[in-house]
């Protein structure tokens, strides 16, 4: 059993965006040569997040957004001093982290799925780790 561990490096230019790091992370597993095993993407941060879903239309990923900001809106109750609660929130509901499984060699997702960095509180320099394990 071998474990890899890349860091991804995400520049977001908004303040409420999603970037498609599908690519990156089969790059990650490619590089790591596990052939069966499991692909954990993390992010360390309290106010960005990582999911999957559809890549097909970039309608979702508006859609995505839009739906959370009428969830979790800006002008919400909040008392935390850095503005930024709602970035919080947003990240707790999405997560910080996805498990996908390495079948011979490959990241196993559906013909629809990607992987998204969610920024809830950008623009800023972002990252994220891939640790891939297995054999």
């Amino acid at each position: 059993m071998s474990a890899h561990h890349e860091k991804l490096s995400v520049s977001t230019d908004k303040r409420e965006m999603t970037i498609d790091v599908t690519a990156r992370v089969r790059a990650a597993v490619t590089r790591s040569k596990v052939r069966e095993g499991i692909c954990v993407v993390n992010v360390a941060h309290t106010t960005a997040a990582v999911f999957v879903n559809e890549n097909a239309d970039p309608d979702v990923q508006r859609d995505l957004l839009h739906q959370l900001g009428k969830l979790v809106p800006k002008d919400g109750d909040y008392r935390h001093a850095e503005g930024n609660s709602p970035a919080h929130i947003k990240a707790v509901l999405v997560g910080n982290d996805v498990s996908l499984s390495v079948h011979e060699g490959e990241l196993v997702l559906g013909t629809w799925q990607g992987v998204y960095f969610a920024e809830f509180d950008g623009p800023r320099e972002r990252s994220a780790t891939v640790t891939v394990i297995g054999d």
